[in-house]
């Protein structure tokens, strides 16, 4: 499984759209075994679902997403899981794996 987070400065992005890069984590055995951290290009509505997916991500862990943005990564066999926050992507992965990731809803409205 390769689980795909968007960045703000290190922690997990509120807003999908804004993020500066993407962490890459690859889990095997439900455990992690590798984060790569990766500069997508830059934005264009629309654009990001497809160059996730194309890395190889089959979830996506984020703060906040407009429904589009879902809507494609859905499109691309990509599940989305929003309402997450955190600065530490491994505690974040870690967390989702072992069934305790705490989402307190979408943080994007539109």
């Amino acid at each position: 499984m390769r689980i795909a987070i968007p960045l703000v400065n290190g922690a997990v992005s509120m807003h999908f759209g804004r993020c500066n890069s993407f962490a890459f984590v690859d889990v095997e055995n439900n455990e992690i075994t590798g984060i790569n951290e990766s500069v997508p290009p830059p934005h264009e509505p629309g654009l990001f679902p497809a160059w996730v997916a194309q890395r190889g991500a089959t979830l996506v862990i984020t703060g906040g997403m407009g429904s589009r943005a879902q809507s494609l990564f859905v499109q691309n066999g990509v599940q989305v899981v929003v309402g997450a926050n955190g600065a530490d992507t491994r505690e974040v992965v870690r967390n989702y794996l072992d069934g305790s990731l705490e989402t307190a809803g979408n943080t994007c409205d539109h």
